[in-house]
């Protein structure tokens, strides 16, 4: 009795066992890409009413002609097309064929669009990598200053780098689209004669607790300038800006003829 209770028991086990790794494999199943549909979207697209470059589409790539946008990833999975950015987006197809494109962008807009068959229209992204909008260029500022019948020595030196920032909006269709910018580094050393009172490399993450994080991942530390010397020290205004956009911070920087640091947000 024992013996056919247990072997039950085990059959039982060996059963929930193999269901188990069927509804494993069954979660692992991908849905297969639609080459066909891709490959169908080589070329380049105009907006069916303005007649304007959308964008151009070579392999499994999205090109953009404004050369500040970021190139990006897609795949056609089902009825809808994927796009890999820095976040994935995707859009509803509507409908296709080999001249014609109709999708739903972010807000549920149709986008429709035609193939071009003019060739002057692949000259706009003949220059598709990124324009650098920093300064691109050593920017260096030497001032003496004085205060309480002392005088300082105030240096600061703009560093453009490759550090990228990526800067997401939607454009005209109502596409996710990201533009590429640089950072700089930029570095302050204060002297009394002689003496080195101060000296440092400012990155924008020196600025978070001044910024929103969402803001500073998208901004470029544009500039340290020089304000006023005072007893607290000496004074700067640095400034964070979101390129191609009206947003910036200004953070108000106090370097103490000790070394040390305080910011605030400017009012």
């Amino acid at each position: 009795m024992i013996k056919h209770t247990l072997y039950i028991f085990g059959a039982i086990i060996c059963f929930l066992f193999v269901l188990g790794c069927s509804n494993s494999k069954k979660d692992v199943v991908t849905v297969a890409e639609n080459k066909k549909a891709k490959a169908m979207l080589e070329g380049i697209w105009l907006d069916e009413d303005e007649e304007n470059v959308t964008f151009k589409i070579k392999g499994d790539t999205v090109y953009y002609p404004d050369s500040t946008s970021q190139p990006v990833m897609f795949k056609i999975i089902g009825d809808t097309m994927f796009f890999y950015g820095n976040s994935v987006s995707k859009y509803p197809i509507l409908k296709q064929s080999p001249h014609i494109f109709e999708f739903k962008n972010q807000n549920g807009d149709v986008v429709k669009l035609v193939k071009s068959n003019d060739p002057n229209d692949a000259l706009l992204f003949v220059h598709h990598a990124p324009i650098i909008l920093n300064q691109n260029k050593v920017i260096k500022r030497d001032t003496i200053v004085g205060y309480s019948d002392k005088k300082y020595h105030c240096y600061v030196q703009i560093n453009p780098t490759t550090y990228k920032v990526y800067r997401t909006f939607y454009n005209d269709e109502g596409l996710e689209v990201e533009n590429i910018y640089y950072d700089n580094i930029i570095h302050v050393s204060i002297f009394s004669g002689s003496v080195k009172l101060f000296s440092k490399d400012f990155r924008k993450d020196d600025f978070s607790t001044c910024v929103p994080k969402n803001m500073l991942k998208q901004s470029v530390l544009s500039d340290i300038d020089l304000d006023c010397l005072d007893e607290n020290g000496v004074h700067y205004q640095t400034q964070l800006a979101i390129p191609d956009s009206p947003t910036s911070f200004l953070v108000k920087l106090t370097i103490s003829y000790s070394g040390n640091i305080t910011m605030s947000v400017a009012q």
